[in-house]
């Protein structure tokens, strides 16, 4: 349960496998850790006004983000790591748009372990197995992690739509059916696979611009399904490595959009604060 506590807050941290061979020469490329610089930007040709295709990318990316006032998901989370082997759990997700992200997690007899509730500057954390409960400032986790991760970032990974992206593009390779982007910002190099025709995200490979760092985090996006305005990935592949490897599978077993919802959250008196 744990475990599936720090997915939750690591995929923030952090911010889909199925890349094609195209991506992964690529992948090859720009993830030599001591060559930020050597980046080789796709020549174009005179005649093609390369600032116009960059600035055309980049307003696509924003059309076509999922939008929406209110979300609500059950998830199969799958989990494999090194320390801890498999593990799974059931995450019930509520989402008021900009405001509030509301989690429970439940174990593999359906007991409720963890509820945590998400605002734009801090977090509360109630821990019912163990009858704590905690709250912290976004800003004291990303001055620990070294990661500008906020609440958008985190709304954003649960909806599906593209994170860390960066005006920053420094290379750019369009087929018949499959745009890849380069981004690089202050913190990651970011490339990102897209449909060509909708900007549907395909495929998100984060790299940590500081070679002492090392962090990498990689994200698969599958089984798109019409959600009315828009399509919604309901599987997903992430895989997160820093000193060690953690593997995770996620699976939208039920999701709505736009329905009125509560977030309950009453912490007992008889639990203690961490």
């Amino acid at each position: 349960m744990k475990k599936a506590v720090y997915f939750i807050l690591m995929i923030t941290l952090i911010a889909s496998c199925r890349p094609s061979k195209k991506v992964q020469r690529i992948n090859d490329a720009i993830t030599k850790r001591d060559t930020t610089e050597a980046v080789i930007v796709k020549p174009v040709e005179e005649k093609i006004d390369s600032f116009s295709i960059v600035k055309n990318i980049i307003s696509n990316l924003n059309k076509h983000k999922v939008d929406f006032n209110t979300f609500s998901a059950k998830i199969k989370v799958d989990y494999q790591g090194k320390e801890n082997g498999d593990q799974n759990a059931t995450a019930y997700i509520r989402i008021q748009k900009d405001s509030i992200i509301w989690i429970s997690l439940t174990g593999a007899l359906g007991i409720e372990g963890v509820r945590l509730e998400i605002f734009k500057d801090s977090f509360r954390l109630m821990n019912k197995l163990e009858k704590t409960y905690q709250t912290k400032s976004i800003a004291n986790m990303q001055e620990l992690t070294k990661v500008p991760f906020d609440f958008y970032s985190l709304q954003d990974i649960i909806i599906g739509n593209p994170v860390f992206t960066d005006s920053n593009i420094v290379s750019y390779t369009a087929t018949e059916n499959e745009l890849l982007i380069l981004m690089v910002g202050d913190v990651f190099k970011h490339l990102i696979s897209l449909e060509n025709k909708n900007f549907r995200v395909l495929h998100s490979k984060l790299d940590d611009i500081d070679p002492l760092r090392n962090r990498t985090c990689d994200i698969t996006y599958d089984d798109y399904e019409n959600a009315g305005d828009f399509y919604f990935s309901t599987k997903r592949r992430i895989t997160v490595a820093e000193k060690s490897k953690l593997d995770i599978d996620i699976q939208f077993k039920d999701y709505s959009f736009n329905k009125l919802q509560d977030y309950p959250f009453s912490i007992p008196k008889n639990y203690k604060h961490r």
